[in-house]
């Protein structure tokens, strides 16, 4: 099993950072800092939290007045680079929200975005004054170095998972999609993955008005087609017949099924959390003209409180000729994720295409033993 991530911060690296910072600001004691980092409460702490706990420590035992703590951070950010030095816009974030610091915080939010990313420490920025930062994205959304521009949008997702939520913009996305319009034919991969991301955050609460961007964007651009299709996964995942017709995919209904025939089996009738199965499908399609088929399965997960939550998993996403049989199989890990917990029962497990049910069959998660 993989280390968990909290454990890049360690001992080592807090004495290797501390010794960076000792070399450029003679009076930093890095003995006093790890130990000050590493207290009673350091095992106990996961990721952000350690992270947060780096943050509070350094603004101890840099100088108390923040540009001048940010004048020894630049002196050695050439040097800190990677997702372990996210703590440098956290830094801003916790000790440069004063309305008295806002150039200097700005200054430094763009300067350390490339180094690590300032996507999370923007947001409390939005959160105090929605209405200046957006404006401060907007002049983002035009810089040069593309982790900038990709801050521009990333920071102002509504739902950016980690990061504190921005109701307003669940509310009314309105202010984004200016950012995202200088950002919808972005040369850059990495800044169209962040704007197709944020589409698809705001299609959770506005599906209409991402349908109504994604027709008027649609067919002007390679790159923006790109950020649509991507934009609107989530929409396709759902099934509408209005989304799925404005990507390609074929419909179908009562007098015209898509399918003729569909099934989907698992290779045993029950599974143990920790374990795997093998999930099978196969399907005919309907005579005639070659269709564009999304095949999913989902799992419709039991949750703490005995309620289903489902999660969708991709089969295939092709055109194939009419008349045409398609089958496979996929082996599905029943083991816990950070992101999922497993629990006992009755599990139902759905073949989908083209956001319709056409086959499903019952699988029944059992509790891993417990060895004496």
């Amino acid at each position: 099993m993989a280390e968990p991530m909290k454990h890049m911060y360690n001992e080592a690296f807090l004495i290797s950072f501390g010794d960076k910072v000792r070399s450029v600001y003679p009076h930093f004691d890095t003995k006093r800092f790890v130990r000050e980092t590493m207290d009673e409460t350091w095992e106990k702490l996961e990721l952000k939290g350690r992270m947060r706990k780096i943050t509070i420590t350094l603004g101890r035992h840099l100088p108390a007045a923040f540009d001048e703590a940010l004048a020894v951070l630049y002196a050695i950010d050439e040097s800190c680079v990677g997702f372990p030095y996210l703590f440098f816009p956290d830094f801003v974030e916790v000790f440069g929200t004063d309305e008295e610091h806002w150039s200097l915080a700005m200054e430094a939010l763009e300067r350390f975005t490339p180094k690590s990313s300032a996507e999370f420490a923007v947001r409390p920025f939005l959160l105090r004054n929605p209405e200046r930062m957006m404006l401060q994205m907007l002049e983002w959304s035009q810089h040069t170095n593309e982790h900038v521009r990709r801050l521009a949008s990333e920071g102002c997702r509504p739902r950016l998972p980690w990061g504190h939520s921005l109701p307003m913009f669940k509310r009314d996305p309105s202010p984004i999609l200016t950012v995202l319009e200088q950002l919808k034919a972005d040369p850059s991969l990495y800044v169209r993955k962040s704007v197709a991301n944020n589409l698809n955050d705001i299609a959770k609460d506005h599906a209409e008005l991402v349908l109504d961007i994604a027709r008027r964007w649609k067919g002007n651009d390679p790159h923006t087609d790109w950020i649509i299709r991507h934009g609107c996964r989530g929409l396709i995942r759902q099934g509408g017949s209005e989304v799925l017709a404005l990507f390609g995919y074929s419909s179908t209904s009562e007098d015209t099924p898509l399918v003729t025939f569909a099934a989907i089996s698992a290779n045993d009738h029950e599974v143990t959390i920790g374990d795997d199965c093998e999930i099978r499908y196969e399907l005919t399609v309907r005579e005639g003209d070659p269709v564009r088929l999304r095949m999913e399965y989902g799992i419709d997960f039991i949750k703490a409180n005995g309620r289903a939550s489902r999660k969708l998993f991709l089969l295939t996403d092709k055109t194939v000729p009419g008349s045409s049989k398609l089958s496979g199989s996929r082996r599905h890990s029943w083991a816990d994720l950070t992101t999922r917990r497993h629990y006992p029962g009755e599990h139902r497990i759905t073949l989908l295409v083209n956001g319709v049910e056409a086959a499903r069959t019952l699988l029944m998660v059992n509790a891993q033993s417990i060895e004496n």
